[in-house]
Order: C-alpha cells, then sequence, then structure tokens
C-alpha cells in the first residue's frame, strides 16, 4: 500500500509516475486476478493518469460542488421556481456577495 500512497501524495510528479511504473510492474507479475484487471485498466487510462500526477489535478473540487449542489437542491424543495434554486446556488457557491442596504 506504500506504493499506491506514493503515486499520489509526492512532492516530485516524477516519484508519483515512477511509483505507478513499479505498482503497474508488481500488477502484472500478480497472480491475483483483480489486481491483474486493475493494472489493465490503469495501462489502458495510463496517460490521463500521469497528466493528472504531473498536474497535481483531481476531480475533488467538482465532486465537492456537486455534493453541495445536491444538498441546496434538498433546501430548495417546494420553492417555486428553478430560479429561486439557481439563485441559492449562485449565491452559495458562485462567490457573488451583493452589497446589502445597511450593511457595510
Amino acid at each position: 500500500m506504500g506504493t499506491l500512497f506514493a503515486i499520489g501524495h509526492s512532492d516530485r510528479p516524477d516519484a508519483g509516475i515512477e511509483a505507478l511504473e513499479a505498482w503497474l510492474s508488481w500488477a502484472a507479475r500478480c497472480r491475483i486476478p483483480t489486481f491483474i484487471d486493475l493494472g489493465r485498466k490503469v495501462r489502458r487510462h495510463r496517460v490521463q493518469i500521469e497528466a493528472a500526477i504531473r498536474e497535481n489535478l483531481s476531480n475533488a473540487l467538482v465532486e465537492s460542488t456537486n455534493t453541495k449542489i445536491r444538498v441546496l437542491t434538498r433546501v430548495a424543495f417546494g420553492f417555486h421556481s428553478a430560479e429561486a434554486l439557481i439563485a441559492l446556488a449562485m449565491l452559495s457557491l458562485g462567490g457573488h456577495r451583493p452589497e446589502l442596504p445597511g450593511r457595510t
């Protein structure tokens, strides 16, 4: 499990790619069918995985925003229009902070 941790948590992208290569080598020699299948899938998407390691990108922000919107949708149940939900989402997540009267 140390190798898998090293792939995503390295200071140097090259170290993460080297750890990925080491894991893929291990997975190819492994006799566990699940790891063999996983290694094939990782090889199929290797270019995208290496790009994510090099650029330090993940979909965590997108998943977080989707979860927050899902919660706002539950809060907005019973609103008369979709525009009210959109306005609530823009106020909560969009960074729009309108000036309110009487407040500084």
